[in-house]
């Protein structure tokens, strides 16, 4: 298939599943695996993580008035009972914090499993579970925080945390962990997504440019994490690719992120863990016949 059109679809699925809780690694890797593209090329694995820059972009554009508003209340809040370390700025970032130090002394573990099909069904099938038990659980409970000015330190550590199992687990999908987080630790369904959303953009654009940095710099970054260098050569054709996916991933995800606002306050989590526990359930069974790994 012509490399141009693979960009397309693959921006597609990208933007599509980026901020759904159903894991846009795990998609992009079956879509990947469909088209015949071996899911071990180095390439491909850093084209994955940094087509999420288009989907990011689409985020923050998307958020542009409430990132202006936390940034002009930061550190007091809007009604003045905020600090320095329970603002929603100040809970995004520690939140971000105790993601990636996990994640990066995890990160050969994530780079072994992440063309594994059988450990992504695995982990869509059980995620399913566990964010259809943790919705309908929440459901039926008063929250304790119904908005994201409301948090306390300890829900972001938690969240945090929580949000490491996407970055070791491909397939557990960053949405669904910080989601089902926050639901557990008494946040809403809007208040959880919302703080999702923010998390999403100091870890996203972390990952982007780290895998860019591997990629323009590998021995400097090889060195960082204290693995052995790798190179992926860059040639104008690869760059023209990259930058497709990620266009095409930032006007899907305009939509995307607005209709997944409207279902969620209305409807729930539920049509997201049933479609992961099928999904899950297909690749386990019939995975290998239809993918060929």
């Amino acid at each position: 298939m012509n490399p141009y059109l693979q960009s397309v679809l693959l921006g597609i699925v990208e933007g599509l599943t980026e901020f759904l809780p159903v894991s846009s690694t795990a998609h992009l890797r079956i879509s990947e695996a469909l088209m015949k593209i071996p899911l071990d090329d180095a390439y491909w694995k850093m084209y994955t993580i940094v087509i999420q820059l288009g989907a990011i972009l689409a985020l923050c554009l998307l958020f542009l008035a409430r990132i202006v508003e936390f940034l002009r209340t930061f550190p007091k809040g809007e009604n003045g009972d905020r600090t320095w370390f329970n603002h929603p700025i100040s809970l995004t970032l520690i939140a971000f914090a105790f993601t990636s130090a996990p994640a990066l002394l995890l990160h050969k573990w994530s780079e072994k499993n992440l063309g594994s099909i059988q450990a992504m069904a695995i982990a869509l099938l059980l995620g399913g579970i566990v964010m259809w038990i943790i919705d309908a659980w929440s459901d039926r409970r008063e929250p304790s925080t119904t908005h994201v000015e409301e948090m306390s330190l300890p829900q972001a550590i938690w969240i945090g945390l929580c949000q490491t199992l996407s970055a070791v687990f491909p397939g557990t999908s960053r949405s669904m962990s910080t989601i089902a987080a926050g639901q557990l630790v008494g946040l809403d369904r809007p208040s959880a997504l919302e703080f999702s959303f923010l998390l999403s953009i100091p870890t996203m654009i972390a990952a982007t440019c780290w895998d860019l940095l591997k990629e323009l710099h590998p021995s400097k970054a090889a060195e960082a994490a204290g693995v052995a260098a790798a190179h992926v050569v860059m040639n104008p054709e690869r760059w023209i690719v990259l930058f497709i996916g990620i266009a095409v991933s930032f006007f899907v995800a305009l939509g995307v992120v607005e209709w997944f606002l409207f279902w969620v306050r209305k409807h729930g989590f539920t049509l997201f863990a049933i479609y992961r526990i099928l999904l899950g359930g297909t690749l386990l069974i019939w995975g290998a016949r239809i993918l060929g790994s």
